[in-house]
């Protein structure tokens, strides 16, 4: 179906505003949205309702209301759920405004990369030299930064050169790599951190009649060599407020945990009790496992 570029306009904003609403929407909201006049969206709406991509509602509630047909034109899914996609533009989140596609067009470039991000809210006011920030998205965490270039309004599209991309793994803390290396409770500092050092580890959970009643850090270890207190026991010494985390939790819910207060590891917990323990180091490894580091 060959649609206008003002009526393809009027159908994006139709879409963007009921989805963003969940009700049916006023002609003087599309007006708005669009900077058009009101008589010209209530021209364009009714060739629009002869097209049967949209709907008019009678009433206090009523207004226009776009069609399936309407979606299908425009090549926007209907999803049930679907996930907030948040944009900011030069550093501030842009309320109403959500990520419907993205896409690369260039990407054999050595130094550049441009991208394209269909929307769905106003993008009026983005100007080329904007810093944009796109993501998270909702399976593996997507984050894109870069420069806006061009603006195609009639498809609510934004075209940018990206500096920046990073995407997280959909992995769970169950299948990525842990520390699992356990010190006895009544060992002495000094023979906890032989035991740290000859296993190149900076953390280690402490165990006592085969449970876990902490976890140790070398550095915690190497202060106490320093106050001269190395053959005290190494269980008073032991985190026992450690912050946890399900065997099923995402890796980026892992790593939101390091953001937190400086956090170096984290202790996964599973059904059958503790599984080890996540360090900053154990995710960086794993994120070059998979290639998901910044480019």
């Amino acid at each position: 179906m060959e649609l206008t570029p003002i009526q393809i306009e009027i159908l994006t904003a139709l879409i963007t505003l009921q989805r963003m609403s969940g009700a049916n929407v006023k002609g003087e909201d599309i007006a708005k949205l669009i900077n058009r006049n009101p008589g010209t969206i209530r021209n364009q709406m009714q060739s629009l309702k002869a097209l049967r991509l949209v709907e008019g509602v009678p009433g206090p509630k009523g207004g226009y209301s776009a069609t399936t047909l309407a979606y299908d034109v425009l090549s926007i899914g209907e999803i049930e759920g679907e996930a907030f996609v948040p944009v900011r533009r030069n550093g501030e989140l842009i309320k109403g405004l959500s990520v419907l596609e993205l896409g690369f067009t260039t990407v054999r470039h050595p130094f550049k990369c441009h991208g394209i991000a269909r929307m769905l809210g106003s993008i009026k006011e983005f100007k080329d030299g904007d810093i944009i920030e796109i993501g998270p998205t909702p399976v593996n965490k997507l984050i894109i930064k870069g420069r806006v270039i061009g603006r195609d309004d009639v498809r609510n599209t934004l075209v940018y050169e990206i500096s920046e991309m990073l995407s997280v793994p959909k992995k769970t803390a169950a299948s990525c790599r842990k520390t699992r290396l356990s010190i006895d409770a009544n060992s002495s500092v000094r023979e906890a951190l032989k035991v740290l050092i000859k296993n190149d580890a900076g953390v280690a959970m402490v165990m006592e009649n085969d449970e876990m009643v902490g976890v140790v850090d070398i550095r915690i270890l190497a202060n106490a060599m320093l106050e001269g207190r190395e053959n005290i026991k190494v269980k008073t010494l032991a985190n026992r407020n450690f912050v946890k985390v399900s065997s099923d939790a995402l890796l980026h819910d892992v790593i939101r945990q390091f953001g937190c207060r400086g956090r170096r590891w984290v202790v996964v917990e599973g059904e059958k009790g503790y599984e080890g323990i996540i360090t900053y180091k154990d995710v960086v490894g794993e994120l070059c496992s998979q290639g998901a580091l910044a480019i």
